[in-house]
């Protein structure tokens, strides 16, 4: 008779980006089933802007995967902004790869499994952008 035991490992990689908000939203679940393996959480401000995904952190900026949960959580970020470029404060977990070679855009890619927080505020602007006639 045979005996296997499996045993996973914690990953507290945190990717932070400010303090978090104490009026942020309480958890909210992207489309991803849960799993039990942990994911890292990513702490920064989103952005979703003609067909493109950004997440900033304090000393990071990740391509998002454009799929089916980080299009959910631009519809939500989209409910809270105020202007066309606000960024929206969210904490996600989700998995960071290397782009593929030869493809434009970021160094890293960050494919969003779940939504965990979104703020109910947008991040205050370093520079205001404004159209001028």
């Amino acid at each position: 008779m045979s005996l296997s035991v499996l045993t996973g490992c914690k990953d507290s990689t945190t990717q932070t980006a400010g303090d978090e908000s104490a009026n942020a939203t309480t958890e909210k679940s992207g489309k991803m089933p849960k799993s039990e393996v942990k994911l890292p959480r990513f702490r920064g401000e989103f952005i979703y802007v003609d067909n493109a995904a950004v997440l900033k952190g304090n000393d990071f900026i990740y391509g998002v995967k454009i799929d089916e949960t980080s299009m959910a959580l631009a519809e939500m970020a989209s409910k809270i902004k105020q202007e066309p470029y606000d960024m929206v404060p969210v904490i996600v977990e989700g998995i960071l790869e290397d782009k593929p070679e030869g493809q434009e855009g970021w160094d890293k890619i960050l494919t969003i499994k779940n939504i965990v927080t979104v703020s109910n505020k947008p991040s205050k602007a370093d520079i205001k952008i404004e159209q001028t006639k």
